[in-house]
C-alpha cells in the first residue's frame, strides 16, 4: 500500500485558440486535476497498486470534483482531513515544445493549511510506502507538518521524495534548501529533475547533488532532464543513464510524477521494498529508468497529467 502527501489542485489550462475577434482579450481555461505528489499516488493505482492519499480537501467546487477523481482512480481518501477553505489552483500555459509555465494561486488555501493536528495519529499498518513532494514540502504550514510526519515514519516505511521545486509558490530559496535537507534526510529514494538541482545547488552540480542525496541516506537516486534522458544511481556507485524517448510532445505536465511512480512500481513488484524501509536486493538500474521512461513519454504524449495505466506498459 502507497501513501502519498500533499499537493491538491486544479491545473487550469490557458487554451489559445478560442480567443475570438469579438473577445480578443478572453482567457478560455480548461481544468484538470493535479499536484505533483497526488500524480504519483494516482499513477501508481493505475499501475495496478493499493493507494491513500493525505491532504487537506476543499467543500468548494473543485474540491468536490477532486474526490470524485480519486474515486474513480480507486484512491483511499479516509486519512484526508474536510475544510472550507479553497482549493489551490494554477494556471498553466504551455510553450511550443510542450513544457509548461505556472502560476499558483496559494492564499489561504486547503493544502497548505495542514497542521500538526491534521497528521493522522497512526498510519494503517498496510502502508509500506510514503511519498512526499513538491510545493506541499515547503509551503508552511503544511511543510513542518509533513516533515514530521516524514521524520515520525523514517525507518518504519519506505519514503520517496521529490523536491519539484516551485518557487513561484514559495520564492525563498532558503526554505526550499532547509526543507530539501530534512526530508532527504527520511528518503530511500530521492527523484530530482535537472531544473531542480540547478535551482537548489546552483549549475554543474549534479555529482555534488547525489553525493548529497547518499550522504543523507538515501539508498536510490534519480535524476530526469526532460528530452535529454534520466539518470539512476545506488549507493554502491554504480550508474546507469539513458538517452530520452522520442516522442510527439503535447505538454510535459506530470511527465516527472509518472516517472516517479512507474519506478516505485517496478522496485515494489520485483520485491526490492523492504519491511523495514530499505532497499533490498540487487536493483537493475537499467531496467528502472528504461521503464520509468516509457511510462513519462506516454504522459507527454497527451494534455495534461494523464499517467498511463499498467496496459499500456
Amino acid at each position: 500500500m502507497f501513501l502519498s502527501c500533499g499537493d491538491a489542485l486544479f491545473d487550469l489550462f490557458s487554451i489559445r485558440d478560442h480567443a475570438s475577434a469579438s473577445a480578443p482579450t478572453a482567457v478560455t481555461l480548461s481544468g484538470n486535476v493535479g499536484g505533483s505528489p497526488m500524480n504519483v499516488v494516482v499513477g501508481l493505482a493505475r499501475l495496478g497498486h493499493s493507494t491513500r492519499y493525505f491532504t487537506k480537501l476543499s467543500s468548494d467546487v473543485f474540491g468536490v470534483k477532486m474526490k470524485q477523481y480519486l474515486s474513480i482512480n480507486k484512491l483511499d481518501t479516509s486519512l484526508c482531513v474536510d475544510t472550507d477553505l479553497n482549493t489551490t489552483l494554477a494556471i498553466v500555459d504551455t510553450n511550443e515544445d510542450g513544457s509548461a509555465n505556472y502560476v499558483f494561486y496559494t492564499d489561504n488555501t486547503a493544502d497548505v493549511s495542514i497542521t500538526q493536528a491534521d497528521l493522522p495519529a497512526q498510519l494503517p499498518e498496510d502502508v509500506k510506502v510514503l511519498h512526499f513532494g513538491s510545493y506541499s514540502t515547503a509551503a508552511e504550514p503544511t511543510s513542518s507538518s509533513l516533515i514530521s510526519l516524514a521524520e515520525r515514519e523514517k525507518g518504519k516505511r519506505f519514503i520517496s521524495y521529490d523536491p519539484n521545486l516551485r518557487t513561484n509558490v514559495v520564492p525563498e530559496l532558503d526554505r526550499w534548501q532547509e526543507s530539501f535537507r530534512r526530508f532527504a534526510q527520511t528518503a530511500t529514494l530521492i527523484k530530482a529533475s535537472d531544473e531542480d538541482i540547478s535551482t537548489l545547488y546552483g549549475a554543474d552540480a549534479e555529482d555534488k547533488f547525489v553525493a548529497d542525496c547518499f550522504a543523507y541516506g538515501a539508498e536510490l537516486v534519480f535524476i530526469t532532464r526532460g528530452p535529454d534522458g534520466s539518470s539512476g544511481f545506488n549507493k554502491a556507485g554504480q550508474r546507469y543513464s539513458a538517452p530520452g524517448k522520442p516522442v510527439k510532445v503535447v505538454d510535459t505536465v506530470g511527465a516527472g510524477d509518472t516517472f516517479q511512480a512507474a519506478v516505485l512500481h517496478h522496485l515494489a513488484t520485483q520485491g526490492h521494498i523492504s519491511d523495514s524501509g530499505g532497499i533490498q536486493g540487487d536493483v537493475a538500474l537499467e531496467d528502472v529508468v528504461n521503464f520509468a521512461m516509457t511510462a513519462a513519454a506516454i504522459t507527454c504524449s497527451r494534455a495534461g497529467a494523464d499517467m498511463p495505466w499498467l496496459s499500456e506498459l
